[in-house]
């Protein structure tokens, strides 16, 4: 009788009257406006064949050099239950006159029927972590009703496609957007139109196609221009570029909640003491409140960034107390922080994974973090570092400072763009690595990898691989993981 009891007491959800497959047949021909060839339901919507789970919609792509209907056999090998096309099909399908515009139509009405808070992530460090950090927040608060992009799903393709993958009872949904160039920002908005907008931070990033970091500033600002009515703009406050990005948000109409360690800020650092492994106890001040919770990931960055996921979920409504524990038990991503015990001579050693991005800001956070980390030798792979254009040299050479403070034994140095690096080096080594380090430059990733085995892991090491993922770092850290 209890139970019967209760059950006739549990508070109706408009959401529990909707569907729980993720779309069918006749849902996706209406919001693209195409035909279905019959009834079918799919659980997931994808667009690489190779990534087809069983029950996906396959949206069969066309672009400049490939066109995804030369992969539906795969697909549906691999466990698709309809595709997107623009032609006749011996599959379950809807046909369409473009794909890429169905997609955008999918990813709009997925978007009109879920009435979920959504969240837009961009920023030049940190935007992955800092999204995966609130989904895990907001996930926990609502009991799995949360939504965000996957990996790196941030461009003109991948954010309408996790758009389109929302599920309709979601009560959040988290995107990460991402931009070589002014203006990209400002499409990938108009498909989310978010209620909260985060800046995660500005730093020379893209530097070669935009000119300066105010023009970085600028295009990261293009976020806001999706917000509506009540919007909320969550920014760094301790960026020299806080009054130029506050200022795009306010002529957007949005409200501002700032995050950071100086006057400025609305989330505000109080204090943050160490652990053991690595990550922080953090004391933060909200409007008057105190909020205390820990950190897992290592890193003074993953101090800010808590700040920054703190104040995105509190504009969001979420639960802080959920916040808290989430950051208190996340762990590294693959290529972004993730750290392995490998096996070595003699024992064990720690592998820092940062194989997936780097740029001047983030090199220099993950170098101080090396440089933090207890080990008996300190040895770093570091990767060429993209599209900083006519910046290239100086900021390259400029990474001498921050491997000198961590105290590094050996740097390993690859790609052509560390050349300039690796002269400094070579010139100022006494006074660079005052500890006796040395140094090598390779040419690629293959060569790194025989460096390294060259000069001999032992127990105790602690290695940090960084790179752009085009340099193709992640097959050294497969190696020593013994992932390959």
């Amino acid at each position: 009788m209890m139970a019967h009891a209760l059950l006739q007491t549990w508070p109706e959800d408009d959401r529990d009257l909707l569907p729980l497959a993720l779309w069918d047949a006749a849902a996706i021909a209406e919001a693209t406006g195409g035909v279905a060839s019959g009834s079918f339901q799919v659980s997931g919507v994808e667009m690489d064949s190779r990534d087809v789970r069983e029950g996906d919609l396959f949206v069969a792509l066309r672009g400049e050099a490939m066109d995804g209907h030369r992969f539906l056999e795969a697909a549906f090998a691999n466990g698709a239950a309809a595709a997107l096309v623009d032609r006749e099909v011996p599959y379950p399908h809807v046909r369409v006159a473009d794909t890429t515009a169905a997609l955008h139509a999918l990813a709009a009405a997925s978007r009109r029927r879920a009435d979920a808070v959504r969240i837009g992530v961009t920023g030049s460090v940190g935007k992955t972590g800092v999204k995966e950090a609130i989904f895990a927040a907001l996930d926990r608060s609502s009991r799995g009703a949360a939504h965000r992009s996957v990996r790196s799903y941030n461009n003109h393709v991948g954010v309408p496609l996790s758009l389109a993958r929302m599920p309709a009872r979601s009560r959040y949904g988290v995107f990460e957007m991402g931009m070589n160039h002014a203006g990209e920002i400002d499409v990938l908005t108009g498909h989310v139109q978010p209620h909260v907008a985060v800046v995660t931070t500005i730093a020379p990033a893209h530097i070669e196609n935009l000119g300066s970091e105010e023009a970085i500033a600028d295009a990261k600002a293009e976020i806001f221009g999706g917000l509506g009515e009540g919007g909320i703009a969550v920014i760094p406050a301790d960026s020299p570029h806080f009054a130029r990005l506050r200022d795009h948000a306010l002529a957007a109409g949005a409200k501002i909640c700032a995050f950071g360690r100086g006057p400025d800020a609305d989330m505000r650092l109080l204090d943050a003491i160490p652990q053991g492994h690595g990550g922080a106890l953090v004391t933060a001040e909200l409007n008057g409140t105190r909020l205390c919770y820990s950190v897992s990931e290592p890193g003074e960055h993953w101090i800010d960034n808590s700040l920054c996921v703190m104040a995105a979920v509190h504009a969001a409504g979420g639960d802080l107390a959920a916040a808290g524990l989430a950051l208190a038990e996340m762990g590294g991503l693959k290529g972004r922080g993730a750290r392995h015990r490998i096996e070595v001579p003699g024992g064990k050693a720690t592998l820092i994974d940062e194989s997936y991005n780097a740029n001047p800001a983030s090199m220099r956070a993950t170098l101080r973090q090396l440089g933090q980390t207890p080990a008996g030798r300190r040895i770093a792979v570091l990767g060429a570092m993209k599209e900083l254009g006519d910046f290239s040299a100086r900021f390259h050479e400029q990474l001498a400072e921050p491997i000198g403070a961590a105290n590094i034994d050996h740097v390993v140095l690859v790609g052509e763009e560390m050349r300039p690096l690796y002269r400094h080096l070579g010139k100022e080594a006494a006074a660079v690595l005052g500890n006796g380090g040395t140094f090598a430059h390779c040419a690629s990733a293959a060569d790194a990898i025989e460096a390294l085995e060259e000069y001999g892991l032992t127990a105790g090491d602690a290695v940090l691989v960084k790179g752009s993922n085009s340099v193709g770092l992640g097959a050294l850290v497969a190696r020593l993981t013994g992932a390959n």
